[in-house]
């Protein structure tokens, strides 16, 4: 190992100044992050041993340890100066009297000051030959035992496969990926890498298909070898497809993206899919001429919501049709509401039924129906609960109800299990004791979700889902709510009057009238929902800048200030997300010397900063208000930058009652939120919504996109823009396709 060297390259941008090279060993390391390589040091400079502080990402280095470092001098505002590291070299000590510094210094388990002086004393300049190859020559030393040498040549590769790690790894991936890849594989991270670079897509949180392609295309993988269009495929299914929402692809859809994606021909494609089929990591499901592939845990979570959907239905305690009738007439006394119509069908058949649906748009009374249900099902002594898919949901559902309700992850005891690995602690060996589950924004459940609470619901009890089928699908791949109505399997109700109090909201009315195809009311000044013309997409920008930085708090105060959320068709445009959000952060979180900010790529993230976390991340955990701690954050959860920790690179986010920790190396999982899609607002609502509508592509312009941003609007909706997107919008019925296949399998079943 004499002369080894291990060069790494860092992640993200250098700070101004002139790159500069230091040569030295580690004295101390004052602070080290495991998690993601990020160290603080005091390195002692070649040849004076002056000490100067470094920091930057530079995993698994230890005291002892021989650095070049190329960078750069930074000034903290805390610390004073320090050498910010961009790239190092660790080195192997060379000569005895180097070698012996290095054991003495404690790098090895086992060996201190006075074994390592013994060591070199008998080895001289072969000490590390003898301790990687002979470690049998060791027990030679007084005071070494045979099992103590073996140990001590153990600990000694071990640190040999760290740095032939970094050394190996540096050309492809930054410094959280080499310590997420060695604390998987460990020592057969190379090797694994050299012969199936594929698997690090697959097992590694951060390597997607892409960057394992890059790395295996340069260790001399080809473009038609079969582990390789066999990973693009999977990829393909399992991410690109399920970020459109689909749960699998026509097999002639799938071969022409696979193609197009990896430039090979459709044949070997195909072959690929035959492999893939045998292997049973790819289901092939025939529906007349048509064959979709699907991933095996989607087909399987499917198969298995539609029999457990169909056995709860099967399995529902009768109830005497009569006595409902009076439960609900007591329930009317006793709440003093007489109930519609399809109300109080919907009642019954909850009551009657083992899943039950309900949907209807804003104003027509779900929430009376949920009041009620609970009222009737705890006077019969059952154990009824709350839950909707995400925290502001169930904090809304909790509000309107008076009575506690849970996001379905807590419901399900989301955490770490027995054996560490995280998962949900309610399942089929551990079900939920209820009688009752209700869950509201059910639309918003995606097929993995909606597996995960019918495997934990006991046999006998009743499903109520509760939600708006005209809304946009769950974020997530599925399509449940609108896939269960169309499979006519269970007993379903389409809530359709507008009540009184509610008809006074023209937000309520003109959701309704988008929903019927109608224009929207735009010309009203007094109302809670406003129109202001603007044609030019310059002239769209500075209108939403300026009602969101003057125009609303002046007139609306607090509410404004905290409550106001633009919400657009499309990321892309002058007038998408990415352009507000640049607008936005300047105008309301500009620069301060007094807010730290940290810049990720293209993007600033500044303390006080809105955003919104882009991907689900079952493996981040949270702290509660009330001290309760819990794991996951999930695709379009919004939160507040508390704090940015350079030092420690780690941001502290407050999303809703929850704070979390947030690495660096997870910042490709964040974005501003000044802005967010139509997409990412589903299952929220927020009290005053602004929808920009300049320039957005054809696509974007349909109806239930534009009722789905409408509804998001508890006070007031401002639209601003051009009216005739509006009504390209309300004439486009065009619905967002999904591949599914969940009413099809219940017809199977049924």
């Amino acid at each position: 190992m004499n002369g080894e060297v291990g060069k790494y390259f860092m992640q993200g941008p250098v700070d101004e100044g002139d790159l500069l090279t230091l040569s030295g060993s580690v004295e101390d390391v004052i602070f080290s992050n495991r998690e993601n390589g990020y160290a603080i040091c005091e390195l002692g400079l070649e040849p004076e041993n002056e000490l100067v502080t470094i920091t930057g990402t530079l995993p698994y280095v230890e005291e002892g340890d021989l650095l070049t470092v190329h960078g750069s001098w930074v000034h903290n505002p805390k610390y004073g100066r320090q050498f910010k590291v961009e790239s190092f070299e660790k080195t192997m000590p060379v000569g005895a009297d180097a070698i012996r510094r290095y054991l003495a210094s404690g790098n090895i388990r086992g060996i201190g000051p006075k074994t390592a002086q013994r060591i070199v004393d008998k080895f001289g300049d072969e000490t590390f030959d003898v301790m990687e190859n002979h470690p049998e020559w060791l027990a030679d030393i007084p005071g070494i035992t045979h099992k103590r040498a073996h140990e001590i040549s153990d600990e000694f590769r071990r640190k040999a496969g760290i740095r032939a790690a970094m050394l190996f790894f540096s050309d492809f991936f930054g410094g959280a990926l080499i310590v997420r890849i060695y604390e998987k594989y460990h020592g057969a991270a190379i090797e694994i890498a050299k012969h199936t670079p594929y698997r690090f897509c697959e097992e590694i949180s951060g390597i997607g298909f892409e960057k394992a392609d890059r790395m295996a295309q340069k260790l001399g993988f080809g473009k038609e070898e079969l582990p390789r269009v066999c990973s693009g495929i999977l990829y393909i299914l399992s991410d690109r497809a399920a970020q459109d929402g689909h749960l699998c692809l026509p097999k002639e859809e799938l071969i022409r993206q696979a193609a197009q994606l990896l430039e090979v021909d459709p044949s070997i494609v195909e072959t690929a899919l035959g492999q893939l089929e045998k292997d049973r990591r790819l289901i092939a499901d025939r529906r007349g001429e048509t064959v979709f592939f699907y991933e095996k845990s989607a087909y399987e979570n499917e198969r298995y919501i539609a029999k457990k959907l169909l056995l709860l239905n099967r399995l529902c305690p009768a109830v005497d049709t009569a006595n409902i009738s009076s439960l609900i007439d007591k329930e009317e006394k006793q709440s003093g509401i007489e109930y519609a119509g399809l109300q109080r069908r919907a009642i019954v058949l909850a009551l009657e039924s083992g899943v039950m649906l309900l949907t209807g748009g804003p104003g027509t009374g779900k929430t009376t129906v949920v009041r009620a249900l609970l009222h009737i099902f705890q006077s019969m002594d059952a154990r009824v609960s709350l839950c909707a898919p995400t925290g502001r949901a169930a904090k809304r559902l909790s509000e309107s109800t008076s009575c506690e309700a849970k996001t379905i992850h807590r419901l399900l005891l989301y955490g770490p299990g027995e054996n560490g690995v995280l998962g949900f602690g309610r399942n089929e060996k551990n079900l939920l004791d209820e009688d009752v589950i209700i869950a509201d924004e059910a639309s918003m459940i995606d097929n993995q979700l909606m597996s995960a609470l019918c495997e934990a619901i006991k046999p006998g009890a009743r499903l109520i889902l509760i939600g708006d089928s005209d809304q946009l699908p769950s974020v997530g791949a599925g399509n449940i709510l609108r896939d269960l109505i169309a499979s006519e399997c269970f007993a379903t109700v389409r809530l359709t009057e507008i009540f009184r109090q509610a008809k006074e909201s023209l937000i309520v009315t003109g959701a309704h009238a988008i929903n019927r195809g109608e224009m929207p009311r735009l010309d009203a000044k007094d109302k809670d929902f406003f129109f202001l013309a603007r044609e030019d997409d310059g002239e769209i920008l500075s209108t939403v800048r300026e009602l969101c930085k003057t125009r609303l708090p002046r007139t609306y105060g607090e509410i404004a200030e905290s409550g106001t959320q633009v919400i657009c068709p499309s990321r892309k445009g002058k007038t998408g997300t990415d352009s507000f959000n640049g607008v936005l952060q300047e105008s309301l979180n500009p620069p301060s010397h007094e807010k730290a900010e940290y810049r990720f790529r293209d993007q600033i993230f500044r303390e006080g900063d809105r955003v919104m976390q882009t991907k689900n991340d079952y493996m981040l955990e949270w702290k509660r208000d009330d001290g309760a701690a819990g794991f996951g954050i999930f695709n379009g959860d919004i939160g507040v930058i508390l704090s940015i920790d350079k030092r420690s690179e780690k941001l502290q986010i407050r999303f809703d009652e929850r704070t979390v920790f947030y690495d660096f190396s997870l910042l490709e999982n964040l974005s501003l939120a000044y802005a967010i899609t139509v997409h990412k607002s589903q299952g929220s609502e927020y009290p005053i919504v602004i929808l920009p509508l300049g320039s957005t592509p054809p696509m974007l312009l349909f109806r239930n996109l534009l009722y789905t941003a409408v509804t998001r609007a508890q006070l007031m909706v401002i639209l601003v823009g051009r009216s005739e997107f509006i009504r390209k919008m309300v004439e486009n019925n065009q619905k967002s396709l999904r591949y599914t296949g969940l009413a099809e399998r219940l017809g199977e079943f049924k």
